[in-house]
């Protein structure tokens, strides 16, 4: 088993979930890497103080260059605020080290596009994290989709949906502010998940329309006042794609006022000879239409059907934290040169890809007029 050395910069819910998937890697069985988290930095030193329990961690710092310094470290894993990815990006990829990328990939398209321009000159390996796609129901709807199994594509519907906005009292985050998540807002927060599959099944859309929404314009900060918040909650984009030289509607949603869901991610493909439908909100359930004399759905329940092995028994249901830990071997392995036709984490060109998206979103949304990619 060879050790990777990791880094995290950024600290925060994501710096631990990924902390705590290295902590269990023994649960895979058919991988030959193996994480070893070696540094932290955070400019919160409370959030630091966590880390503790790591005893691998020998290295926190409020100072994120230190960790970049620092030669025990082979990969670096930033989650911050979208303002500040391309600085860090950069400076991690000019420290030679490889990078493991949040969502959305820079703020705006400009920055992605620098980003991937300093990526493609320093030849480091870099990927951008997006873990839905890794749920055993996924992984089926793609292979369906990805063997053509379903006839003709008649639509696609790809979203992810969360509610915990619909509450006013909640405090606002640098999420909820253009200056810090980017004009796209919820394009930028939620947008890699609805766009991951069908990117990775080349539906890249041609043309879309865009409906944008607002929630709430003012929310408290946290220190007894309010502050204003500017971004877009709520997306619905009606696009077309090609697919085997046909023209097929491709909707994308992204929302973070969507009354009843909690951090819900779905994907539905329906075509002429069969479809396929999954939902995290019911993690072992794949719908799967047929078409025969009669038509019918038909619903099956997969289990613990991952792309990596794990020693969890195949009768038990998968959750965030077993996909969190999928997505990183994917990562890893395809690092080694070692994927062997599994699925694979969100490229640059990927991530790029989702902000040219977004921008012409937001270009249909001010025009309000349908717009060519």
């Amino acid at each position: 088993m060879k050790d990777i050395r990791i880094g995290i910069i950024g600290g925060g819910l994501m710096g631990r979930e990924m902390a705590s998937a290295f902590a269990r890697w023994c649960a895979l069985i058919d991988v030959s890497v193996r994480p070893v988290l070696t540094s932290v930095a955070d400019l919160n030193p409370a959030t630091l103080a966590w880390f503790d329990c790591i005893p691998s961690c020998t290295q926190k710092t409020t100072d994120y260059h230190e960790l970049l310094a620092n030669p025990d470290v082979d990969v670096v894993y930033v989650a911050v605020p979208h303002n500040l990815h391309e600085k860090l990006y950069l400076d991690v990829l000019a420290a030679g080290k490889d990078l493991f990328a949040e969502k959305p990939f820079g703020i705006d398209l400009p920055s992605a596009r620098r980003i991937l321009d300093a990526v493609k000159s320093s030849g480091r390996f870099v990927r951008c994290s997006s873990e839905m796609p890794f749920f055993p129901g996924a992984q089926r709807a793609f292979e369906l989709a990805r063997k053509g199994e379903i006839g003709r594509v008649l639509e696609v519907v790809s979203g992810f949906h969360h509610s915990s906005d619909l509450d006013p009292t909640k405090a606002a985050n640098w999420k909820r502010i253009n200056a810090t998540c980017g004009e796209g807002g919820a394009l930028n927060d939620l947008g890699m998940h609805s766009c991951h599959l069908p990117l990775r099944l080349g539906w890249k859309p041609t043309r879309l329309f865009a409906q944008l929404q607002k929630g709430y314009p003012q929310r408290p900060d946290g220190k007894g006042g309010v502050t204003n918040c500017d971004t877009w909650d709520n997306a619905l984009l009606h696009t077309w794609t090609t697919i085997a030289d046909q023209e097929v509607p491709l909707r994308l949603e992204m929302k973070r006022l969507a009354p009843g869901a909690t951090n819900t991610w779905f994907i539905e493909i329906l075509g002429t000879d069969g479809g396929v439908r999954f939902s995290t909100a019911e993690p072992k359930t794949l719908w799967i239409f047929e078409r025969g004399k009669e038509q019918w759905w038909k619903r099956t329940e997969l289990g613990f059907g991952t792309p990596f092995k794990a020693v969890t028994g195949g009768i038990f249901e998968p959750g965030f934290p077993d996909v969190i830990q999928q997505m990183w071997a994917a990562y890893l392995m395809e690092r080694e040169g070692l994927l062997e036709g599994r699925f694979g984490c969100a490229t640059p060109e990927e991530a790029v890809a989702t902000h040219e998206i977004f921008a012409a979103a937001l270009e249909s949304q001010r025009a309000g007029t349908v717009v060519s990619l």
